[in-house]
């Protein structure tokens, strides 16, 4: 396949293409930075919120498959204005200027959030929650998916809903980065927040083989992509002590504590393994030794 990856130039673009292109497919990255240096054909340049200027990128392209990654995915992210253009606009506008410029038999995979569940009471959480979300990022992303309905009509559309998942090249203002990044470079102490949450947390590659075979087998509709279990912050710290070989100091910051905080977030993937089989090859452990050791 000819596969348009858009937000090329970040951590799951990254490797995601890495990962489609050692199976074959050719990838045309979208970057909204000039300064993406990741080995692809070619990188096209725009604005997803600038219409004009998505479809002077796009005229004369042809692809089989978008991956759509590009969105504001920090959910402290300061500009809640620009978490919404970005994750709504910029999503209806890359559609909307693809299907123009092509048949509309082209395969769209949308990445959504499994934070749109919010702090549910219904564990584990399938595809069949409802909507509860609790920050703007995770609203963002259901207005998305709402404006995704319409268009479903008219274009195949794949939506993944990732939960938390982490690797190699991930920005250090995400939790696990920080905390490895504590550990490999010696820190004494380390400031954290909520230290009673649990998480579900996947390996970036996994969460990419998973697009990939969805787009590979032609499989539409909605899937959560998670590893079916809540990781506390207290195993995660101990895990990182014995692969490092040394102890940190934790000290709740209370800047770091957001009141509206999810506190357990735990998905089922069996739709999704059902429909492309079994993905999952690193479990936490083999993901943090991957994250210390490079």
């Amino acid at each position: 396949m000819r596969i348009l990856v858009t937000g090329a130039s970040g951590f799951t673009g990254r490797h995601f293409i890495t990962f489609a292109k050692s199976k074959g497919h050719e990838c045309v990255g979208l970057s909204y930075s000039r300064s993406y240096d990741n080995d692809v054909e070619h990188t096209l340049h725009a604005n997803l919120n600038d219409k004009t200027s998505l479809q002077r990128a796009l005229d004369g392209q042809r692809f089989d498959a978008v991956v759509h990654l590009a969105a504001i995915s920090f959910v402290a992210h300061g500009d809640i204005d620009e978490i919404y253009t970005t994750n709504l606009l910029g999503t209806t506008n890359l559609i909307d200027v693809v299907n123009s410029i092509s048949d509309n038999s082209i395969h769209f995979l949308i990445a959504s959030s499994g934070n749109i569940y919010g702090n549910t009471q219904k564990l584990p959480i399938t595809e069949e929650n409802e909507f509860k979300p609790a920050n703007d990022y995770a609203a963002s992303k259901c207005a998305m998916e709402m404006a995704l309905k319409v268009r479903s009509q008219n274009t195949k559309i794949t939506i993944v809903r990732p939960f938390n998942y982490t690797g190699v090249g991930q920005a250090e203002h995400f939790l696990i980065p920080k905390i490895v990044k504590a550990f490999k470079t010696n820190q004494d102490t380390i400031e954290l927040g909520n230290l009673d949450i649990a998480r579900d947390f996947s390996d970036v590659r996994d969460v990419v083989s998973a697009y990939l075979l969805l787009l590979e087998q032609g499989h539409q509709g909605t899937f959560n992509v998670c590893s079916g279990r809540a990781v506390a912050l207290s195993e995660i710290l101990n895990l990182c002590e014995q692969l490092s070989g040394r102890n940190m100091k934790v000290v709740v910051n209370p800047d770091f504590v957001r009141s509206n905080e999810v506190k357990t977030l735990f998905g089922d993937d069996s739709k999704l393994r059902k429909a492309i089989g079994e993905y999952r090859q690193n479990n936490l452990e083999q993901t943090l030794e991957w994250m210390i050791k490079n």
